[in-house]
C-alpha cells in the first residue's frame, strides 16, 4: 500500500512538473506570436509614415514566413548541436536583436530585412518547442499540450495585442517593438533557470508511467531505437496530406496575423484602437474550440477510438465548417456579422495545427522528432509565405472598401474545403507508423 502511494505521489509530482515546464514553453510561444502579430498591429501607422501600399505590407509579411520556413529546417541540427536549452536561448536573443534595425532606421528595406531576420530566427522555434513539450507528455496525451502551445497565438492576440495596440497609439509604433525585445530577453533568463528535459525526450532511456490514474500508459522509449530513413517518413500519405492540411490552416493564420486589424479598420469601419482590441475576438473563439476539441481528441484515443478518427477526421470536418463560413464572407454586409463569420471560420480551422503535429510525431523515433517536425512545420510555413502578399495584391486591386479583404478570405475558405477532403481521404497515422516503424509500440489504452 505504501509503495503504491509513493508511486502515485511521484507520478502526481511528475505531472505537476510536466505542466509547469509546458507553461514556460507557452510563455515563449506567446512572445513568439506577439512578434508575428505586431506587424498587423502597426501596419497602418507604419504604412502612413513610410508611404507603403498594401502590397508592400503583404510582401513584408510573406518574406517573414518564407524565412520562417527556411529557418525551420535548422531545428534538428540546432537540437543536435546545442540541445533544447541553448538552442532556444540563442533563438530568443536573435529575435530581440532583429527588432533593432527598424527602431533605429525606418524604411521599407529595413522593414523587409528586419522581418526576414526575425522569421529566420523564429523558424526553428516551433519544432523545438513541440519537441520540448512532448518530452514531458506521453503520446496519447499530446493533443492537449500541443493545443495549449498552439493557443499561445490566441493568448498573444487576446492579452498582448490590445496592450501593443495601446502602446503603439500612445507612444508610437517603435515602442511596441521595444516592449517585445525586452520580453524576449526576460524569458531567456527564466528558461535558463528552470528547464530540464522530460522522461519522453530523446535523451531519456525509459519513459515513466503517468501513474495509476492515467488514461493512457506510454510504452518505454528507448533512445537505441534505430533511426527511420528520412524519406520513408516524408513519403507517407500522412506526412504529405498533413502538410497540405496544415499549410492551408497556417495560410489563414498568417493572413489573420498580418491583415485582420486592417480589415476591421479599413474594410469594416472600426477605429484603429477598436480594430487592435478586436484582434482578440477570433482568438477567444479559437481558444475555446482548440482546447475543447483537442481534449476531446485525447479522450477519444484513450477510449479506443482510432488515431485517424480522433486526430484527422475530427479536425478536418471542423475545417470543412470553417472554410464554408469564409466562403460566405463576401456576401455579409453587416460589420458585426462579418466579424463573427471571419472569427468563427478561422477559429474552427485551428485544431488541425496541434492535432496534425501529434499525428506526425507518431511516425518517427524521439531522437528524430525535432528534425521531422522541423521539415513538417517549414513546409507548413509556405502557406504563410504565399497568403499575406496575395491578400495585399487583392486589396490593392479592389481599391477602397472591404471587398478585397473579404474576397481573399473567401479564397482561403475554398482552399480549406479542398485540402480537408484530401486529408480525410489519405491521412492515416496508424497505418503509416506500421509502415515506417514496424517494431515501434502502439499507444496503449485502458
Amino acid at each position: 500500500m505504501n509503495r503504491t502511494r509513493a508511486k502515485l505521489g511521484e507520478a502526481g509530482e511528475s505531472r505537476t512538473v510536466a505542466w509547469g515546464m509546458t507553461s514556460v514553453l507557452v510563455a515563449m510561444y506567446v512572445i513568439n506570436f506577439a512578434d508575428k502579430a505586431v506587424l498587423g498591429i502597426i501596419a497602418q501607422p507604419l504604412a502612413k509614415e513610410l508611404g507603403l501600399s498594401a502590397s508592400d505590407i503583404g510582401l513584408a509579411g510573406s518574406a517573414f514566413f518564407l524565412m520562417l520556413s527556411l529557418g525551420g529546417l535548422l531545428s534538428g541540427a540546432l537540437d543536435k548541436w546545442l540541445g533544447l536549452r541553448w538552442a532556444l536561448v540563442l533563438l530568443v536573443v536573435l529575435w530581440s536583436v532583429a527588432m533593432l534595425p527598424l527602431m533605429l532606421s525606418a524604411s521599407f528595406v529595413t522593414l523587409l530585412v528586419s522581418r526576414m531576420i526575425l522569421g529566420f530566427a523564429e523558424g526553428p522555434n516551433s519544432p523545438l518547442l513541440f519537441s520540448a513539450a512532448y518530452s514531458w507528455h506521453a503520446p496519447a496525451r499530446r493533443g492537449l499540450p500541443g493545443a495549449i502551445l498552439t493557443c499561445s497565438a490566441s493568448i498573444a492576440k487576446i492579452a498582448i495585442a490590445p496592450i501593443l495596440a495601446y502602446v503603439a497609439i500612445t507612444w508610437g509604433w517603435r515602442s511596441a517593438l521595444v516592449a517585445l525585445a525586452i520580453s524576449g530577453l526576460l524569458w531567456a533568463v527564466l528558461w535558463l533557470a528552470v528547464w530540464k528535459e522530460g522522461p519522453y525526450g530523446s535523451s531519456a532511456h525509459t519513459a515513466h508511467g503517468d501513474g495509476a490514474d492515467s488514461d493512457a500508459v506510454a510504452a518505454p522509449v528507448n533512445d537505441a531505437e534505430p533511426a527511420v530513413p528520412w524519406m520513408n517518413i516524408f513519403r507517407t500519405r500522412t506526412f504529405i496530406g498533413g502538410v497540405l492540411l496544415i499549410a492551408a490552416a497556417y495560410a489563414l493564420a498568417a493572413v489573420v496575423l498580418t491583415w485582420l486589424p486592417s480589415y476591421f479598420e479599413l474594410g469594416l469601419g472600426y477605429t484603429r484602437l477598436q480594430a487592435g482590441s478586436m484582434f482578440s475576438i477570433p482568438s477567444l473563439i479559437g481558444l475555446v474550440i482548440m482546447l475543447s476539441t483537442t481534449w476531446f481528441s485525447d479522450r477519444l484515443i484513450t477510449r479506443g477510438v482510432s488515431l485517424r478518427a480522433a486526430r484527422v477526421i475530427f479536425p478536418a470536418v471542423g475545417m470543412l465548417i470553417g472554410g464554408s463560413l469564409l466562403v460566405i464572407l463576401p456576401y455579409i454586409s453587416t460589420p458585426v456579422l462579418a466579424v463573427l463569420f471571419v472569427s468563427a471560420g478561422y477559429a474552427i480551422c485551428t485544431p488541425v495545427l496541434p492535432l496534425l503535429n501529434a499525428c506526425v510525431s507518431e511516425l518517427c523515433p524521439p531522437k528524430q522528432l525535432s528534425g521531422v517536425l522541423g521539415v513538417f512545420l517549414s513546409l507548413m510555413a509556405f502557406g504563410g509565405f504565399i497568403a499575406p502578399y496575395m491578400m495585399g495584391r487583392i486589396v490593392d486591386a479592389a481599391g477602397k472598401g472591404g471587398d478585397g479583404y473579404a474576397m481573399a478570405f473567401q479564397i482561403l475558405g475554398v482552399v480549406a474545403l479542398i485540402v480537408a477532403v484530401i486529408g480525410i481521404l489519405i491521412i492515416d497515422p496508424a497505418r503509416d507508423k506500421r509502415l515506417v516503424r514496424p517494431d515501434a509500440p502502439v499507444i496503449a489504452v485502458r
